[in-house]
């Protein structure tokens, strides 16, 4: 899903990949509200939907049924099923808010729950020595933010650390997406998608987004350290529900 981030608009992709819907909304002078898309058939866009939000870039502004939520930079705000009206704008719009979301179908209500990036649970990965030294921050997921189905995080490399997610692994109860953000300017990763033993490879820049099905792995090497937010849904949300697949095992 390349440059869905525009200035002044919503897009949102979906995927019959657990029914997951990806988009990004980049409000600048104007309040952009959710739209409900006819493929839903649904009265609301959240009449039988979950949405976890993260904020990457200006401090900006979520009203859900007249409730405000500012969120800065890396802070999420998840909205539970029944929410009718989602509005989204930028405290300035020439330092816009640049909100990444992800929504899967919900089969009953959880509060919506504002989470700060200071509050999110930390677990800190990998090595220089290996080039994969980074940051998971956790913020929708069993022992978080409560949902129904939605996970969702992100994760920041180090500087000097390219790699993320190595060893990959799948894990066949549920998708996952990745959002690449924080990438500069002239920089790319790669993204690597596929079975262990047969991967390929998808050159990703700054704001595009990624989904993997379940029997795919997903991971990734920069040509300089970066960020992304990761998101999963399914049957499952057991962070640690996975199958590794050996370094050495990779084709």
């Amino acid at each position: 899903m390349e440059s869905i981030v525009q200035p002044g608009e919503i897009n949102c992709v979906y995927t019959h990949y657990d029914r997951m819907i990806m988009g990004a909304v980049n409000p600048l002078e104007k309040t952009l509200s959710l739209p409900n898309y006819p493929n839903l058939r649904a009265e609301y866009f959240l009449e039988r939907r979950e949405i976890g939000i993260i904020n990457v870039a200006g401090d900006g502004l979520i009203v859900v049924d007249g409730q405000w939520f500012k969120l800065c930079k890396l802070d999420c705000l998840y909205i539970g099923k029944g929410a009718k009206e989602v509005s989204f704008s930028s405290e300035n719009g020439n330092d816009a808010a640049v909100f990444y979301i992800l929504s899967a179908p919900a089969h009953t209500t959880y509060p919506t729950t504002f989470m700060g990036l200071k509050d999110a649970a930390k677990v800190d990965a990998g090595s220089p020595a290996t080039a994969n030294e980074r940051t998971i921050n956790k913020y929708i997921h069993a022992d978080g933010i409560k949902s129904c189905q939605l996970v969702m995080g992100l994760t920041i490399l180090k500087p000097g650390s390219v790699w993320n997610t190595m060893p990959a692994h799948t894990h066949d109860r549920r998708m996952e997406a990745y959002f690449y953000f924080d990438l500069p300017e002239g920089q790319r990763v790669m993204h690597y998608m596929g079975e262990g033993n047969e991967t390929r490879h998808i050159v990703m820049k700054n704001y595009d987004a990624v989904a993997s099905p379940p029997w795919s792995i997903h991971s990734g090497s920069g040509t300089c350290n970066y960020s992304f937010i990761w998101g999963m849904a399914g049957e499952n949300l057991d962070y640690t529900d996975m199958d590794v697949v050996s370094i050495t095992d990779l084709r």
